[in-house]
């Protein structure tokens, strides 16, 4: 298989996965390739560059400028999103991770055992739901938050 990314003449791109090239030129030329979005005919090949794998020990994190959605983020939408990811991560400035005891620390501090702080960490659907039950008020991160020993 080959996965070629493709264009429409309005500019829409989409991917294309084919047998070979041969495959993708006949059906090309027989109009069985369209865009997915608006139904064109006029396909060309978008330039693309090669799939070179990273190590197996190196992770890339970067955004590689594709975009990730088949329609672009309105930009209020963008905006929202980096003000909620800016208040999250001012939230966390003072809060400690306490990774996946997130439930019995909380349920200690409420009923007294321990110190009341601000705490992050994880906890399952079931867990969660049990803190509710019993009054306590929790409610989850937007956005993922990577575990301290497992950063750089």
């Amino acid at each position: 298989m080959i996965v070629f990314d493709l264009r429409c003449a309005e500019g829409h791109p989409f991917e294309g996965w084919f047998g070979s090239s041969q495959d993708y030129a006949a059906q090309q030329s027989r109009g069985l390739v369209t865009c997915p979005q608006c139904g064109s005919h006029d396909i060309s090949k978008a330039p693309m560059a090669p799939a070179v794998p990273t190590k197996g020990n190196r992770r890339d994190d970067r955004n590689d400028g594709r975009q990730l959605t088949n329609t672009p983020i309105p930009p209020e939408v963008e905006r929202a999103m980096r003000a909620l990811a800016a208040a999250q991560a001012k939230a966390l400035e003072n809060s400690r991770w306490v990774g996946d005891s997130f439930a019995d620390e909380t349920r200690a501090m409420h009923y007294g055992d321990k110190d009341l702080e601000i705490i992050h960490g994880k906890a399952t659907l079931a867990e969660a739901k049990s803190l509710l039950d019993e009054g306590i008020e929790v409610a989850p991160l937007p956005f993922p938050v990577a575990e301290p020993d497992k950063l750089n």
